[in-house]
Formats: structure tokens, sequence, C-alpha cells
């Protein structure tokens, strides 16, 4: 098995590199980086180019680390126990399986997705250390053991809210996801937009790139923003020369897609107007 990439989802070597290490390995793959750049799409691609089903387990900040191996429904079992249904007979008609039972149980091999551990408790990653290491866990209702059929490819996703334990660190294949290049983006355009017109690409992204470069930015727009950006420029019916005319305006066209805090707007204000002062 190989990653490399799909038709809908641009890789960068050193991506598709930390993907393949993390399967060789059978370690799960750490992915960092900021919002929007393609961390949980990653999963998604993962699966669909290794041919593999993708469970997705989506991490709250409510969210238990017991819940991704099964729940006990005693609530359940107590109201049936008092209206003498025979299912109370065996615990294991309320126990929910979680995420990681799913992808232990599957008769093949699967993708599991975290997504967003940071989301959680701090003792969350902790908690799930050595169900991830050997693959198994224990149901202290019947005494049995769940182990994986099949040792699934696991892909955590963070966006560097909280630290990460060292001892949750150390059992991961680490990748951080930086920022495309501008050649970079221009591929992952034309995977998106593929009609979309030489000069017009190559003005948006100029503009894009001195719109993330602005010192004081609060939060830089991310590539899924930027496409969004682009859509609405073709659904304008823009061209280069529109978006170069408004080149000395205090935002560019339809910035609501690029921008999304009202302090971002403001520091875009105050710097047209102390522009304004020097000439």
């Amino acid at each position: 098995m190989h990653f490399s990439g799909t038709q809908s989802y641009v890789v960068s070597d050193d991506l598709a590199i930390a993907v393949n290490a993390a399967v060789t390995l059978e370690r799960p793959l750490l992915v960092k980086g900021e919002p929007g750049t393609g961390k949980t799409e990653l999963a998604r691609q993962v699966a669909a180019a290794l041919g593999m089903p993708l469970i997705e387990w989506h991490v709250k900040s409510t969210t238990r680390a017991q819940q991704g191996l099964y729940e006990y429904d005693a609530v359940g079992r107590l109201r049936d126990s008092q209206l003498g249904d025979a299912r109370v007979h065996d615990v294991r008609n309320y126990l929910r399986r979680g995420k990681l039972w799913e992808a232990f149980a599957a008769p093949g091999r699967v993708v599991l997705l975290i997504d967003e551990i940071d989301k959680a408790d701090i003792e969350f990653p902790n908690d799930l250390l050595q169900e991830l290491d050997r693959m198994e866990f224990h149901i202290y209702e019947t005494g049995e053991t769940v182990r994986a059929a099949h040792r699934p490819v696991v892909i955590i996703t963070s966006n560097n809210e909280k630290e990460l334990p060292d001892a949750f660190l150390r059992r991961c294949f680490f990748h951080y996801i930086r920022f495309p290049d501008a050649e970079t983006l221009a591929r992952i355009v034309a995977v998106h937009h593929p009609g979309i017109k030489e000069a017009l690409l190559s003005t948006a992204l100029a503009q894009f790139m001195a719109l993330r470069d602005t010192p004081g930015l609060r939060k830089k727009p991310s590539t899924s923003e930027m496409l969004d950006w682009l859509k609405l420029l073709l659904a304008e019916d823009l061209s280069a020369e529109d978006l170069r005319q408004e080149a000395g305006a205090i935002l560019p066209r339809l910035h609501g897609a690029l921008i999304k805090n009202e302090q971002d707007v403001h520091l875009f204000e105050r710097l047209a107007f102390a522009a304004r002062g020097r000439r």
C-alpha cells in the first residue's frame, strides 16, 4: 500500500512520506496544522486511495476516551428489569460500541480518524495510550477482551489548542502540515477550479498571500477559505483587471470569505488610515 494523494487532494512529498511511514510502522499518524489545511480531509483521502472503509470519531470538549471503546447503558438495563424484559439476562444487550470497537471488529483493515483530539480534556490522550498501542481493550461488564482483527490505520488530527502528553507523542508518527507555498496553492486551485484563467489565479493568489502576510493579523485565512473566495470571484465573473483596480481598497472584494473577525477588519482600516496619512 502506498499513498501519494488523489485526483481531488494534493499532498506535498513530505506529507505522503509521513502517511506511508505511519502505515509501515503501524503507528498512529498525528497531524497538526492550521485549521483549514486539510487535516480531516487527509484521512478521507487516505481511505479512498488505499481502498479502506473510513470510521470517523469527531472529538468534542465533552468527549471521554471510554466513549471510543464502549458505553454501558445501566439505566436502560434497570428499566428493562423493572418491566420484566428478558434482555436483562445478557449484559451485552446494553453495551454500545464506540468507534475504536467498530474499527477493531471490522472484517478488514480500516482507516480510523480521531479528529481534533486537542478539544478534549488533557487526560483524553493518556486514557487511550494502551488501547492504541496494543490494539485491544477490556470490557469490565463481561470480562472479555476485544482485540483488533486487523490493525487499523489511525490518523489523529490536532489544531494545537492543547499540548499533548509526551507518552502519547512517543507512540505516534508526527507531521505538521505547513501552509502551502504559491506553487502548491496553484495546484490545489487547479483541482477545485480547473477552468480558472491564469491571470485571475495569479492576481488572486498574490492578493491572498499579501493578506496572509499582513503583520498583526489575528486569524490568517486558510486554504479552504481561499478556495471559497475564489469560488465567489468566479461566481461574480470577476477578472484579474477587476481585482487590480481594487488593489488600493481597504479590503479585497468579498473579503468576508477570508477575514472572520472584527479585529482583523479594524486592523486593515487602521493600516489604510495610516497609509493615507503618509501621502
